[in-house]
């Protein structure tokens, strides 16, 4: 054999070995670049999903112009439309001619705009499509204003004076008649609050008391009687009040109406806002939603009660699966012998976690609702009986459910980070002379703190989102007062309680019109979003406080 045969023949299981950590390196990096790209992926995805909620839901509260159309003739009921432009859209001129519409020469789409003209107590629909091709003139007047209302929406129209009483205090529109309806609104919100205050406080109370006396103590009843009687006077000067000024207002079609001040929560002209004035307005508009009750069936006003129903359900979830879920993950770890059955309970957890929420929801029906909540009435509020104190859907029945949806993982998290924690950290503390109670107690579960963070991060993601269940153990769809009192014990865990996920279930899914509560989805829904994002980050920073205090035992 040559020497140069024998050379190469020694080398070749180098050049394999080279070429097999090349082609190791090469699928390395290709799965990198997959993680990675699987990674910006999702990135895009979620930034892109909050985009979208903050410019379809913030974009609600901007007060838009108002656009005075004229239409040419045949084109629809009223040849003079004033409303805010709420989209455009292109539409064939096929789908056109198939709807029985003309559309003319020209190209093969034409573009149209979706109305928002308000007036629905007026008997025109609130949203129009009109034709861009059949408006002749658009313009935004300066004097046109609108109404927000607590009942049928928003008004549009022109001022043209305002009445006290029988009197007309300003006539013709003008800076005048600007300044007093600022100050006939103000006077009418105050005593609005006045009168709202006096029916839910003092009246209701009185009420209350009188309904509760004996028969037989006259006194008591006489005095109760006096105290209503002068409660009722002073209702009847606030409602006066409330019900004094009305004003007058033109409309796009020349018709004159008259709209009590009663009802109107705020008026402005759009078009005459400097840009300025127009962000302190959307800030108000914001703030009024985020602190208002709702209004409208849930097509209009605030939704501050599903905010305060949804955070305390959150916080009373977490509350209730924690300490579950980390005693359970502490006995199948630390305790329980590891054997078939613990196998087997270990795959009953992690199954449980695929079960659909809505059988969660059932169970929570059936035992807690009618058995425990059942059992509760009958020992504790038997002289209720049979109107259900804890015997129907509510808050605290709600929590528990959730909290049993969400243990599986709060479990699973739990036992990952106790199965991270080295032996001999164990066996350091027993060789100490600490008990094994104390060192679970003191050394392992303060270093698994943090992946029981991570489990209580998951578990606030999955109740937030949850509304399925809900519906069976307690939200509704609008609930008269808050669950909390000033009396004991101030927050009433069975009472039933609104909630941001089903209120956008509502909102978009039952509301008579979907056009006027699209906005309201998107901006519900980033809310929703926000408030998610505000718990787990509180508990991520808690978790990573806890990770680093604990980090040189990890070592």
């Amino acid at each position: 054999m040559r020497q140069v045969d024998v050379v190469e023949h020694a080398h070749r299981p180098l050049l394999r070995e080279r070429l097999r950590a090349s082609l190791r390196r090469k699928g390395s990096d290709a799965l990198e670049w997959l993680a990675a790209g699987a990674a910006a992926l999702a990135l895009v995805a979620v930034l892109g999903l909050v985009a979208l909620l903050t410019v379809k839901g913030l974009g609600h509260f901007w007060p838009g112009p108002l656009w005075a159309l004229e239409l040419r003739a045949g084109a629809g009921a009223g040849d003079t439309l004033l409303g805010h432009v709420v989209a455009r859209r292109e539409v064939p001129v096929a789908q056109l001619r198939e709807a029985g519409r003309d559309p003319g020469p020209g190209s093969a789409v034409r573009e149209r705009l979706l109305l928002r003209l308000g007036n629905r107590d007026l008997g025109a629909p609130e949203f129009r499509w009109v034709l861009a091709s059949d408006i002749l003139e658009q313009h935004m007047p300066p004097s046109a204003t609108v109404l927000e209302r607590s009942e049928w929406g928003p008004l549009f129209g022109y001022p043209l004076a305002l009445r006290d009483g029988d009197v007309t205090q300003v006539d013709g529109d003008g800076p005048a008649l600007r300044a007093a309806l600022a100050k006939a609104l103000e006077a009418t919100a105050i005593a609005r609050e006045r009168l709202r205050a006096l029916e839910q406080g003092p009246l209701a109370a009185a009420s209350t008391a009188l309904a509760r006396l004996p028969a037989n103590d006259a006194s008591g009843v006489d005095e109760v009687l006096k105290t209503l009687a002068q409660l009722e006077t002073e209702r009847r000067v606030l409602r006066a009040v409330v019900d004094r000024y009305v004003l007058r207002l033109a409309l796009a079609n020349g018709q004159r109406v008259e709209q009590p001040l009663a009802t109107v929560l705020r008026a402005y002209q759009p078009n005459a806002l400097a840009f300025p004035a127009r962000v302190g307005l959307y800030l108000q508009r914001l703030w009024d939603f985020v602190s208002g009750a709702p209004r409208e069936g849930n097509t209009d006003g605030g939704v501050f009660p599903a905010i305060f129903g949804t955070v305390a359900l959150v916080l009373l979830t977490a509350v209730l699966v924690t300490p579950l879920g980390v005693l359970a993950a502490v006995y199948l770890h630390e305790y329980a012998r590891q054997g078939p059955l613990t196998r087997l309970v270990r795959i009953a957890v992690n199954n449980l976690a695929g079960v659909p929420s809505l059988v969660f929801g059932v169970f929570g029906l059936g035992f807690f609702v009618y058995v425990l909540g059942g059992e509760l009435d009958s020992l504790f509020f038997a002289d209720r009986l049979p109107s259900p104190t804890f015997g129907s859907p509510g808050l605290l029945w709600a929590s528990l459910t959730l909290a049993l949806l969400t243990l599986p993982v709060v479990v699973v998290a739990t036992e990952e980070g106790l199965a991270r924690i080295p032996r001999s950290v164990r066996e350091g503390s027993l060789a100490l002379g600490a008990t094994r109670a104390e060192t679970l107690w003191r050394v392992v579960l303060p270093m698994a703190t943090p992946a029981m963070m991570t489990g209580l991060v998951l578990a606030v993601a999955r109740a937030a989102g949850e509304v399925a269940p809900l519906m069976l153990v307690g939200v509704v769809k609008l609930a008269p007062t808050l669950p909390v009192s000033e009396h004991f014990p101030y927050l009433h865990l069975e009472q039933k309680f609104m909630n941001l996920g089903f209120h956008i279930y509502d909102i978009g899914f039952h509301s008579p019109d979907p056009d006027a509560t699209r906005s309201l989805v998107f901006a519900t829904a980033f809310l929703l979003v926000a408030i998610i994002l505000v718990l787990n980050l509180a508990a991520v920073i808690l978790r990573h406080r806890l990770r680093e205090r604990y980090k040189s035992l990890d070592t």
